[in-house]
């Protein structure tokens, strides 16, 4: 038994962040059902690129769902919505602050008709505070929670996944864990909130607790590390690779490997603390001594040392790398819309249950006629509710 099964989650996020965190619940077993748009859907299954129908931002985050279309403008549509809410477990929604009251939706409301909901609401700045109804995506708030000031080196650069969208999605599936455990102990559900700006904030925490203590901001420093050195990715004598040091004990392994035994002995270089105050000085020597081999032939020395290094890979790479493959990262999935799909799965292995595709994305409504005769609701008044949701689109 999945741990989540026999939970229902009522869904009306869309993008990223919110479908992020409602596939961690599906993905954990329970029953989500996604309400989207008639028409137009979640705005994710148009995010180019797009394999046949749908987009990969989609297909990548909407598994083990089901979709159902409801014009929510529409009363009668609140009034299904409604009924689904009264049987559910959990709701989460990722609108602009005060859009969900506007709709109906609103915590109050919806604890009214159930007591033991659990109602996420995540939002771009959280709710409180002089931005807190200003619309965001991922990397207007990298912008504003200083990620964007430290990345890359010359140019401002993003971070170029949806960290913030991603990281905000599993403080929310976090935050409705802890809150199932607490209503299996007083029977209440409570609402969980969760930001962009939050997490972004939380990101940099220990960049900001040091900007605090010593009024300097962070450099940009590209590949390298604010506390290490050296730390980066280094030319070889073909291509370059990435090393991290981030002790005395792993420098004395990689002075032995690149027999430069003579730095140790270097006051410039003697200790993590002098080694990032001459970090300029130090990149340069080590790089001038990385050019007598090519890449593999260091990585296999420093491999033979315990001296942590990688090959800089792309995402051809990735994807049939050996340790990809050897932890089933990537799941075959065929999608009647889109064809034979490869699905990364959650990083998370329990040992007593499989955590895996049951359902892959679905069709923009795939599931509507299901789910409301599950209501009991009858095929004429299913139909007057589609025409009627038509019309009004």
């Amino acid at each position: 038994m999945l741990p989540l099964q026999g939970m229902r989650v009522i869904d009306v996020t869309t993008n990223i962040s919110g479908p992020s965190l409602t596939m961690i619940l599906a993905d954990l077993g329970a029953e989500v059902i996604k309400i989207e748009r008639p028409g137009i859907g979640d705005e994710a299954r148009k995010m180019a690129p797009l394999v046949k129908e749908d987009g990969t931002f989609f297909l990548n985050i909407n598994r083990n769902k089901k979709s159902v279309v409801l014009n929510l403008q529409l009363q009668e549509a609140r009034e299904v919505m409604y009924e689904l809410i009264r049987d559910a477990d959990i709701f989460v929604e990722n609108y602009r602050l005060g859009k969900a009251d506007k709709l109906g939706l609103g915590y109050d409301t919806l604890k009214s008709l159930n007591e033991r909901l659990i109602y996420c609401s995540l939002t771009a700045y959280g709710q409180m505070g002089p931005s807190k109804y200003k619309p965001g995506y991922d990397a207007i708030l990298q912008a504003e929670t200083g990620l964007m000031s430290m990345t890359g080196s010359d140019q401002l650069a993003r971070v170029p996944v949806s960290i913030l969208d991603q990281g905000s999605a599993v403080w929310g599936a976090l935050g409705i864990l802890s809150a199932l455990l607490q209503r299996k102990e007083n029977g209440q559900g409570q609402k969980v909130e969760t930001s962009l700006y939050e997490t972004g904030v939380y990101w940099v925490a220990y960049h900001l607790l040091s900007t605090m203590l010593t009024g300097e901001n962070p450099e940009k420093l590209g590949s390298n590390h604010a506390s290490f050195a050296p730390y980066g990715a280094f030319q070889t004598a073909d291509i370059p690779i990435m090393i991290g040091i981030s002790n005395d004990r792993l420098f004395d392994k990689l002075c032995v490997v690149l027999e430069k035994q003579q730095w140790l002995i270097d006051e410039r270089f003697s200790s993590n603390v002098v080694r990032v105050q001459n970090r300029t000085l130090l990149n340069e020597k080590l790089t001038e001594a990385l050019q007598s081999k090519k890449a593999a032939d260091w990585l296999a020395d420093l491999e033979r040392q315990g001296v942590p290094s990688a090959m800089i890979q792309q995402m051809t790479d990735v994807a049939k790398h050996p340790q990809t493959l050897s932890n089933h990262m990537l799941i075959d999935a065929e999608n009647p819309s889109n064809g034979n799909i490869h699905l990364t799965r959650l990083p998370i292995t329990l040992s007593s249950v499989d955590l895996q595709v049951r359902n892959t994305p679905p069709a923009l409504g795939e599931h509507t006629v299901e789910v409301l005769r599950a209501l009991g609701k009858s095929d004429v008044e299913i139909e007057r509710l589609m025409n009627r949701q038509e019309l009004q689109n």
